[in-house]
């Protein structure tokens, strides 16, 4: 009887030990697998356009080994650059970057990338990044913006092709002759004289963008699209256009952050072959998968649907909507969102399928909370049909 007892007692030590041992080993292993992620950090300060910062995070996290976050000057005046292993600085005004940073901030960048750290710059973040005369820039990648004075060239989706160095880091497109990506009036690069920096171009422009601001022609086709380099042990990656705010192409932010973190070719290959995003069925999209530029006349009724939208009658609304999502309006990402919860059930059910359609996972809570509020079952469906759809790009 008591050997009987002890034996019990004995069993119940092991399983116990065997438990605490099993969850200890699940932690560790939890632990080890986050503290091996990619460690990046999202600049969120006065310059950066809300859309592209939201877009930038988005695109670092359809990579599961990444581990993005949204960081200020203040933070990277506290040491926060000491945690993390690349910053991502996105589109909207160089200047106003530059000037939000401060010249603390931006020595402490420096000596970041200086030290091994890598960086990405998106369109402003292009500019802020390049060596041009009488600009507010950082003197990162060897490159210089002209013809400044046209900046506001002109958007839309643009063409660009992968050249053969490209094609090893985007090997998903290593077939595709021309791709397609939302442009905004990003920086018409050369290489920048007497600079001892060289870059590597890894994409060109093949649009001609000379909608607005009298732009002349032949200026930004045939340039740098993408371009890379080293600075000090670190790695830094230009992209004067927006893959983060293009559907199907916003993963490409994530593998551009990962070549900074690397050495050789062989990893980026295998990357690709581990990865295949640009093969990925959720990815697939028929919006972007052409040139859209934006004309005078486009523009002018772009401008008049944000009153259509506030105003108009159910069909008038779906008409905008409609128009909108053909020419991937880049304004319409900020008015899309206040449409999930318009009085029209089709329109709150349009407005679903556009969010999904053009890939913005900024919001999927909104679609979530649609879904969870509508009351009309069909409706209620098609919302929920897109929901998951978003849903499944995290993946």
């Amino acid at each position: 009887m008591k050997r009987h007892f002890l034996s019990t007692i004995f069993m119940a030590i092991s399983v116990v030990t065997l438990f605490l041992t099993s969850c200890g080993n699940n932690a560790t292993e939890s632990e080890t697998t986050e503290t091996q992620k990619i460690r990046v950090g999202v600049f969120n300060g006065y310059g950066g356009a809300q859309t592209c910062i939201w877009e930038a995070l988005a695109a670092c996290s359809l990579d599961k080994d990444i581990k993005a976050q949204y960081i200020t000057t203040a933070d990277i005046a506290a040491g926060v650059l000491d945690s993390l292993d690349a910053i991502v600085v996105p589109g909207g005004g160089g200047t106003r970057q530059y000037q939000n940073l401060g010249a603390e901030n931006i020595r402490r960048i420096k000596e970041f990338v200086l030290n091994g750290g890598g960086a990405v710059g998106i369109c402003a973040g292009a500019y802020l990044f390049s060596n041009t005369p009488e600009y507010s820039c950082l003197a990162l990648n060897g490159a210089q913006a002209i013809d400044l004075e046209h900046d506001n060239r002109g958007h839309g989706i643009a063409a660009f092709s992968l050249t053969d160095e490209g094609k090893k880091i985007f090997g998903e497109y290593a077939d595709a002759d021309t791709l397609f990506c939302m442009y905004y009036e990003g920086p018409v690069f050369v290489t920048a004289p007497n600079d001892t920096i060289q870059f590597v171009e890894f994409a060109t422009m093949l649009s001609d963008v000379h909608e607005e601001g009298d732009a002349p022609a032949d200026m930004t086709n045939n340039r740098p699209f993408f371009i890379g380099n080293r600075y000090g042990k670190g790695k830094v990656f230009s992209c004067i256009a927006h893959p983060e705010a293009t559907p199907g192409k916003m993963w490409m932010i994530a593998r551009m952050v990962r070549w900074t973190q690397v050495e050789d070719e062989e990893s980026i290959k295998q990357l690709v072959e581990n990865q295949r995003f640009g093969q990925s069925e959720e990815l697939k999209t028929n919006i972007t998968n052409k040139e859209i530029l934006m004309s005078i006349d486009d523009l002018k009724y772009e401008s008049s649907c944000l009153k259509k939208l506030v105003y108009g009658e159910e069909a008038e609304k779906l008409e905008v909507l409609a128009w909108l999502k053909a020419h991937y309006s880049w304004d319409a990402k900020r008015w899309i969102q206040g449409m999930l919860f318009d009085d029209s059930p089709e329109v709150r059910a349009t407005a679903a399928e556009y969010i999904a359609d053009i890939h913005y996972l900024t919001y999927l809570p909104d679609v979530r909370a649609a879904y969870e509020a509508e009351h009309d079952a069909n409706i209620k469906q098609r919302i929920g049909a897109s929901f998951e759809r978003l849903k499944r790009l995290k993946k």
